[in-house]
C-alpha cells in the first residue's frame, strides 16, 4: 500500500510538473499572439473622392448612384451620418466624414442646390457656404492573405450598444463576471450531452469562442474542449474584459462571400447591410448578433424566414432583460432583414482595374506586406467614368451582335480611359463583363495595332523636315524583304489617290502614302518616336510595323496617346495616388511627373492632323451624335485582314483607347470606325468631356496654303486651307489664283487654335 501511495505521488508531481510546463507554454503563445499582430489585414483600395464645389458641372444620377454605392440610405429626414433628403433641385445629404491621409474630414449636414447639371451651391447645417467638400472614398476591393479571411477592424466604442448588450445576453450573459469560463455553462452542457450520448452543446461563454476560433479550431471534441478551458482562464487572467471583447468582436465568423470568410462585425455590417457598423439600426444589429449561432444556418439571404425568426428571437431576448422597451422590440420586428443585394455593391465591381493596382503595388512591396499588414491605397479610380466605360463597351457590343449575328457572337473588348492632363487612370474595362475576374484585356490583350501607329510615322516626318503641306505620293510601293518576297500595302479601298496632302494622308488613313512616308524617313526613327511616346516594348523593325503589325495592348497604346493628347509631355499612367499603413502614415506617394519627348511646335502640328480625322476623316462619324462645336482629336485603327478595331482619341480632360476583337482572332465584319469608334462615342456622349483646346506654340505660324500644290496662297483663292507651320518651314512659292475665289468654313479650326 506505501509503495502503491508513493508511486501515486510520484505520478502526481509529474503530472503536475507536465502540466505547469504546459500552462506555462499555453500562456506564452496566448500572450505572444494576443499582443502581437493578431490578424493579417487585408489591404484596402480605395477610389477617388467624390469633391463637391459649387460650381461644379455633375450630374445627378451620376451623385445618386454614387451615394448609393456608399450605401447611403435615401429617407425623409436625414438626420444621421450616411442619409440623404432627395428633392428635383435640391438634396440634403448627412455625410459620414473619412480620416484622409491629409486631413479628417467629418460628418456634415450638406444642403446641395442644383441648377441644370451643375451644382450651384452647397451650404452647412447653419446656412453657410461651403467651398468644398469631399465624401468618402468608395472600397473597390483588397488583397487577401492566403486563408482569405477578410475583415474590418472596428473599436469596441465603435460598435453599437445594442450589439454589446444582445452578444452578452444571447451568448454570455455572465461575461462581466466570470473569470473566462462559466461552471454553470459547463455542468448544463454536461447534462445535455450526457443526456444525448455524443458531443452537442459546449457551454462556451465569449472567452471560449474566441479562444476557439483564435488559437484553435472549431472541431467539436473533447480534447479541444478541455484545451480550451485552461486557455480561456489564461486569457482572462492577463486582459480586460473590453480587451477581449473588441477582439471577439472583430475575430468572429460571420458569413462566406464567394471564397472569402466574412470575419468581425465591421465587415459583416457592409456585407449585409453596406454600411459602417455604427449605422446600424437595432433591427440590423440583432441580426447580426443571432448569425453568431450559425451564419450558414440563418443566411439571410438563403434562409430569410430562418434569419427573421433568430433576429427577432434576440429581440425577445433583448426586451425581457430590460435592455430595450416593448415598443421598440415590436417596431423591430415589423421591419424587414433590409440585406443588400451583395452584386449592388461597389466592391468587387472592379476587377480589372484592381488588377492595374496590384500589378503597381507589387513592383514595391513584396506580397506578404500588401495581403496582411491592413495597407491602406488611395486610387484614381472615377466610379462614374467607370461605369460610363463599361455601359459604352457592353452597348456596343450587343448592338454589333445584333446586327451582324453569329460571326461577332463572342465579341469581347478592352478599354483605358485616362486624364490627358495628369496621367491618371480613370477607369479600365478588361472585357464585356465588366465584373469578370479572368483574362484582362485592357492589359493583357496583344493585338496588332494597325492605323494606331500612324501619328508615330507622321510625327517622324514631321521632325525629318516634311510639313503638313507635303505632298505624299500615294502610289502603289513594293518593298523587298530578306526572305526573297516583297511587302506591297494596299489601300482600305484598294484605290490608289496621286499626290496628297500630308495632314490628309493621315485624316484618310492611306496606307500607301504612309509607308512610302516610313520607308524614307526609315523605320529606326519610327521605333525611335514610338520608344519616345512611351511604348516600353522594343519593335520589330520591320516595313510592317508602319502599318500597325506590331501588337500591343491597350493599355500599352494609351501611353503613347496619352503622351500626344498631353501635348508631348510624357508621364507615368497612374492608378495609385497614395499609400498609407493601416494608421494612415504615408508610405508611398506617386507626384505628377513628367518629360517633355516630342517639341510642342511638332505636337501642335499632329494634333491639327488628329483633329483632321475627326472631322474630315475615319472619324467624322463622331460628330453625328457630339456637337460640332466640341473639338476632339483621334485615330482609327483596323489590323490586317479586318482581326481587330481599334480607336484611340481625346478631348479636353478625357483620354480613351478601345480594342474590339474575337479571342479567337476570327475576322471581324467591320473597321475601327464601325466598332470601337462607336463605344468611344459612346462614353464621350455621356462624359460631355471639355472640347480639346490646343495652345499655340510660339514657334507656329499660319499660312493659307494651296491644297493641290502645297503652295502659299490667299485665303480667298479656291481649294485653299490655314495650315500651322514652325517658322522658317512654310512653302516659299506661291500659287495662281482663279478668278472665282471662294471662303471655304473651317471654322472648327479657328475656335481650336483661338
Amino acid at each position: 500500500m506505501k509503495k502503491i501511495l508513493i508511486l501515486f505521488l510520484k505520478l502526481s508531481l509529474l503530472g503536475g510538473v507536465i502540466g505547469g510546463i504546459g500552462l506555462i507554454y499555453l500562456d506564452i503563445q496566448i500572450k505572444n499572439k494576443f499582443e502581437g499582430k493578431r490578424w493579417a489585414v487585408p489591404a484596402k483600395v480605395y477610389a477617388r473622392p467624390l469633391e463637391l464645389y459649387a460650381g461644379q458641372v455633375i450630374e445627378r444620377d451620376a451623385l445618386k448612384q454614387e451615394l448609393k454605392g456608399l450605401g447611403y440610405r435615401f429617407v425623409n429626414r436625414a438626420d444621421q451620418p450616411g442619409m440623404v433628403e432627395w428633392a428635383t433641385s435640391r438634396a440634403r445629404v448627412y455625410t459620414r466624414g473619412f480620416s484622409f491621409p491629409d486631413s479628417d474630414e467629418p460628418a456634415k449636414r450638406l444642403l446641395l442646390n442644383f441648377r441644370g447639371n451643375q451644382l450651384a451651391s452647397i451650404k452647412d447645417s447653419k446656412g453657410r457656404s461651403v467651398s468644398l467638400s469631399r465624401l468618402e472614398p468608395i472600397l473597390i476591393g483588397g488583397i487577401y492573405p492566403q486563408d482569405n479571411e477578410d475583415r474590418d477592424l472596428i473599436r469596441l466604442e465603435q460598435a453599437p450598444d445594442a450589439l454589446i448588450a444582445a452578444l452578452i445576453q444571447i451568448e454570455d450573459r455572465d461575461y462581466y463576471d466570470h473569470f473566462g469560463i462559466s461552471l454553470k455553462g459547463i455542468a448544463r452542457a454536461m447534462v445535455v450531452n450526457v443526456k444525448a450520448r455524443r458531443f452537442i452543446q459546449g457551454g462556451s461563454t465569449l472567452t471560449q469562442q474566441l479562444i476557439k476560433n483564435f488559437y484553435l479550431t472549431s472541431e467539436r471534441t473533447l480534447a479541444r474542449k478541455l484545451m480550451e478551458i485552461p486557455m480561456a482562464i489564461l486569457l482572462d487572467l492577463h486582459y480586460d474584459k473590453d480587451e477581449i471583447l473588441e477582439a471577439y468582436l472583430n475575430e468572429v465568423y460571420l458569413g462566406q462571400s464567394g471564397s472569402r470568410a466574412v470575419h468581425g462585425f465591421g465587415l459583416a455590417s457592409q456585407y449585409y447591410f453596406a454600411q459602417p457598423i455604427n449605422e446600424l439600426k437595432l433591427h440590423q444589429v440583432a441580426l447580426l448578433a443571432g448569425l453568431v449561432k450559425g451564419p450558414s444556418y440563418y443566411d439571410p439571404r438563403r434562409h430569410p424566414e430562418r434569419a427573421k425568426k433568430r433576429r427577432d428571437l434576440v429581440l425577445k431576448v433583448l426586451q425581457e432583460q430590460g435592455v430595450i422597451s416593448m415598443k421598440e422590440r415590436l417596431d423591430a420586428e415589423k421591419l424587414g432583414l433590409g440585406v443588400v443585394q451583395q452584386r449592388s455593391l461597389h466592391k468587387g465591381a472592379y476587377p480589372a482595374y484592381l488588377d492595374l493596382v496590384k500589378r503597381q503595388l507589387r513592383t514595391e512591396y513584396p506580397e506578404h506586406v500588401l495581403s496582411s499588414e491592413g495597407l491602406r491605397v488611395f486610387t484614381s479610380l472615377d466610379p462614374t467614368v467607370q461605369a460610363n466605360s463599361s455601359n459604352a463597351l457592353t452597348k456596343t457590343i450587343t448592338s454589333l451582335q445584333k446586327r451582324h449575328g453569329k460571326p461577332v457572337g463572342e465579341l469581347q473588348g478592352g478599354m483605358v480611359v485616362t486624364d490627358p492632363q495628369t496621367g491618371e487612370v480613370l477607369a479600365l474595362v478588361g472585357g464585356r463583363n465588366a465584373r469578370y475576374q479572368g483574362f484582362n484585356r485592357a492589359l493583357d490583350a496583344l493585338r496588332p495595332i494597325g492605323s494606331l501607329v500612324k501619328p508615330a510615322v507622321f510625327l517622324s516626318g514631321l521632325e525629318e523636315g516634311y510639313t503638313l503641306s507635303s505632298l505624299l505620293d500615294d502610289q502603289p510601293i513594293s518593298v523587298p524583304l530578306p526572305n526573297g518576297k516583297s511587302w506591297v500595302p494596299k489601300n482600305f479601298d484598294r484605290q490608289s489617290h496621286g499626290k496628297i496632302p500630308f495632314y490628309k494622308a493621315l485624316a484618310k488613313s492611306y496606307n500607301q502614302s504612309t509607308a512610302q512616308l516610313g520607308m524614307d524617313i526609315g523605320l529606326d526613327r519610327v521605333i525611335d518616336m514610338l520608344e519616345r511616346l512611351g511604348v516600353q516594348r522594343e519593335p520589330k523593325p520591320y516595313p510592317s510595323l508602319l502599318l500597325g503589325a506590331e501588337s500591343m495592348s491597350p493599355f500599352e497604346i494609351a501611353r503613347v496617346y496619352q503622351t500626344i493628347a498631353a501635348n508631348g509631355f510624357r508621364t507615368p499612367m497612374r492608378a495609385i495616388r497614395l499609400v498609407t499603413d493601416s494608421e494612415g502614415e504615408e508610405l508611398s506617394r506617386y507626384p505628377f511627373d513628367v518629360k517633355q519627348v516630342v517639341s510642342a511646335e511638332n505636337m501642335h502640328l499632329i494634333q491639327y492632323a488628329l483633329q483632321a480625322v475627326m472631322r474630315e476623316g475615319t472619324g467624322r462619324s463622331v460628330y453625328s451624335r457630339l456637337p460640332a462645336s466640341m473639338n476632339l482629336a483621334g485615330k482609327t485603327g483596323t489590323s490586317n485582314d479586318q482581326r481587330d478595331s481599334w480607336f484611340a482619341g481625346f478631348a479636353g480632360d478625357r483620354m480613351a483607347v478601345v480594342w474590339l476583337g474575337l479571342d479567337n482572332n476570327g475576322k471581324l465584319p467591320f473597321t475601327g470606325s464601325g466598332g470601337a469608334l462607336k463605344a468611344w462615342t459612346d462614353l464621350m456622349v455621356k462624359e460631355r468631356p471639355q472640347s480639346f483646346m490646343a495652345v499655340q506654340p510660339e514657334g507656329i505660324e499660319y499660312h493659307w496654303v494651296e491644297e493641290s500644290t502645297g503652295f502659299l496662297s490667299a485665303e480667298r483663292c479656291e481649294g485653299v486651307r490655314q495650315l500651322p507651320f514652325i517658322k522658317g518651314t512654310a512653302p516659299q512659292q506661291y500659287a495662281e489664283c482663279a478668278e472665282n475665289q471662294t471662303e471655304e468654313s473651317l471654322d472648327w479650326f479657328k475656335k481650336w487654335f483661338r
